[in-house]
């Protein structure tokens, strides 16, 4: 039940429709039954009564006390075997059968990996050897390359020397000595336009000297 307070008072069943019908200018609260404070003063109705405890039954306390304490002593026993039975598996786990069983399954687990191990590094060695012997018969190669390129060059090195000695072969034919002065003396009155050299009333040669 709502009340309106500043309006007129009006009895609904929802609280949408308290607030549709309540005025705009009203204040909308709700009707709630709360406890009594302690300065608030006793009913009337119970100014006179006076607190009795309930009646006891000494028998039902004694079979009361009596179960409770079986009660007591049921639950201890099922909380002794609980924890008896977490401690024992613990122990299992730790030193017993699961600790052996664990035991044989990382010596499985670790022989397992030393096999992988060894196979790995059996692969890579293998890797490795054909690296270093690629490694070598480039080396081979290439010092192969280099006294092949050596010796290309000498022998075009020895080319060109017997090239330049040809040439002076060549060019010897021409010189001018003193076995054959006087031939090539013959050979320049015979022919002048052939030398390039003349002698002079001395008996000197001058070259560089055209004849015409």
């Amino acid at each position: 039940m709502f009340q309106v307070i500043g309006g007129k008072s009006v009895q609904v069943t929802t609280a949408a429709a308290a607030r549709l019908l309540a005025p705009r200018s009203s204040v909308l609260v709700e009707a709630v039954r709360g406890r009594k404070s302690r300065t608030d003063p006793k009913a009337k109705s119970k100014e006179g009564r006076i607190k009795v405890p309930p009646p006891v039954d000494p028998v039902e306390m004694v079979v009361l006390k009596e179960r409770y304490t079986e009660y007591q002593l049921i639950m201890r026993a099922l909380r002794l075997e609980f924890k008896e039975e977490v401690l024992r598996k613990k122990y299992e786990e730790e030193t017993g059968s699961q600790a052996e069983e664990r035991a044989r399954q990382e010596a499985e687990e670790h022989r397992a990996l030393m096999a992988w191990n060894d196979q790995e590094n059996l692969r890579l060695l293998k890797i490795r050897m054909m690296r270093i012997q690629r490694e070598e018969e480039e080396a081979e190669r290439k010092k192969i390359e280099a006294v092949l390129k050596r010796e290309q060059e000498h022998q075009e090195f020895i080319k060109e020397k017997e090239k330049e000695i040809l040439q002076l072969q060549e060019d010897a034919k021409h010189f001018i000595t003193m076995e054959n002065l006087d031939q090539r003396i013959e050979e320049a009155l015979d022919n002048p336009m052939n030398y390039n050299f003349a002698i002079d009333k001395e008996g000197r040669v001058v070259k560089q000297t055209v004849l015409k």
